[in-house]
């Protein structure tokens, strides 16, 4: 199989993070912050030094980095624990179900009020879409950096920017992004959500949430931290305020490990590839009659290609080429808003390269899209 559905989860791993994940199973035994033998010790500061990484990698204090569950666990903590208190929330018109759905969930139960910035191709209009719906309670804006979909790109610095002159909260989902793009906290974020097992190269099970600290997150879970073991309160120092229970090292190790990988490759030559291979795929097919991509020439994207092809429903044509040995998702990918926005009834099927794939193995795919369009039922 030939994968093409890395914004789902990246694969293969670098070797670096295989190594990571064995020596951690290997040699981190123990339950980091819970205990003074060498076993824990050991695992102690294995935890500490991926946690380490991570923060320097995005421009945050160790103390301010949290290893969560993936990124819609850190996008539920950091929404659900700025909003606890109520008031205005802002999301945009093409964010994932991660942050939609728990956005919505508070606006249903009437502890907070929710609105939507209309997202477009040009970033100056999106920025007004933002700055139109402020209002004297709006407490956090929640914006994608760029969308799982399309790819597009948001204008999240400017966001950031607002944000910060209105004194309001500024929560950053860069599962797409992160590892792709150069994101500080020092870029107008105040809590940057992020999947550790995307372009970060970790294994699954893995996120962060980063904060400058700047505003306060009620925990949404209570439990074991290791410390203040004889409160029935919840701590509220970081992190421990927001890593209850025992974390996954194997998952932080390897977090730790794909950054490495990410800095030894150099994040310029990695997006370039990706971005040259989402050029071919596009210039190999654009002529095609029947073949409709989801990208605007006033827009920015990531390496992401959403398509269509005339006459398949996305789900067949991607059934299609996984019979061919494609591995690409399609339907609405778990981002009802996005679809909506971009007006794309039936989803798309998405094209999403990794650093691992090749231009032989886009041609491939492109000669079976090809197959595709002249089959009979298509």
């Amino acid at each position: 199989m030939i994968n093409f559905d890395n914004a789902a989860t990246t694969f293969p791993k670098p070797i670096a993070v295989r190594r990571a994940a064995a020596e951690a199973i290997k040699s981190f035994g123990g339950n980091a912050g819970r205990g003074g033998h060498e076993l824990a010790m050991r695992t102690s500061e294995a935890l500490y030094s991926a946690r380490e990484t991570a923060a320097d990698f995005f421009g945050a204090a160790p103390e301010n980095t949290v290893f969560t569950l993936n990124c819609t666990h850190a996008l539920n903590m950091a929404i659900q624990g700025v909003m606890s208190q109520g008031g205005h929330l802002i999301i945009s018109s093409m964010e994932h179900n991660s942050a939609a759905r728990p956005a919505a969930a508070l606006a249903m139960k009437k502890q907070v009020s929710l609105s939507v910035a209309e997202v477009f191709p040009d970033s100056g209009r999106t920025l007004d879409s933002f700055r139109r719906l402020i209002r004297s309670d709006t407490k956090a804006v929640v914006c994608t950096i760029a969308s799982n979909v399309t790819g597009q790109l948001l204008p999240y610095r400017e966001i950031g920017q607002l944000c910060r002159e209105k004194g309001i909260c500024f929560i950053a989902d860069g599962a797409q992004a992160c590892g792709i793009y150069d994101i500080k906290l020092s870029q107008g974020i105040n809590i940057l959500c992020t999947a550790g097992h995307k372009g970060l190269y970790g294994i699954t099970g893995t996120g962060l949430l980063l904060t400058d600290g700047a505003f306060p997150i009620t925990p949404i879970i209570q439990g074991g931290t290791g410390s203040s073991s004889l409160s029935l309160f919840q701590p509220e120092m970081l992190p421990d305020s927001l890593e209850s229970g025992t974390p996954n090292i194997i998952g932080a190790v390897t977090v730790g490990a794909g950054i490495g990988f990410i800095s030894s490759y150099g994040m310029a030559r990695l997006r370039s590839h990706e971005e040259r291979l989402c050029r071919l795929f596009i210039e190999e097919l654009e002529s095609t009659e029947g073949i409709t991509f989801y990208r605007d020439p006033a827009a920015e994207y990531a390496p992401i290609v959403s398509f269509n092809i005339e006459g398949c429903t996305s789900e067949q044509a991607a059934e299609l080429l996984a019979e061919r040995g494609f591995c690409l998702r399609a339907g609405y990918h778990c981002a009802a808003l996005a679809h909506a926005t971009i007006g794309t009834k039936g989803g798309t099927v998405r094209f999403a390269p990794s650093v691992f794939n090749t231009e032989e193995e886009v041609r491939k795919l492109v000669y079976n899209v090809k197959i595709l369009k002249n089959l009979p039922n298509s």
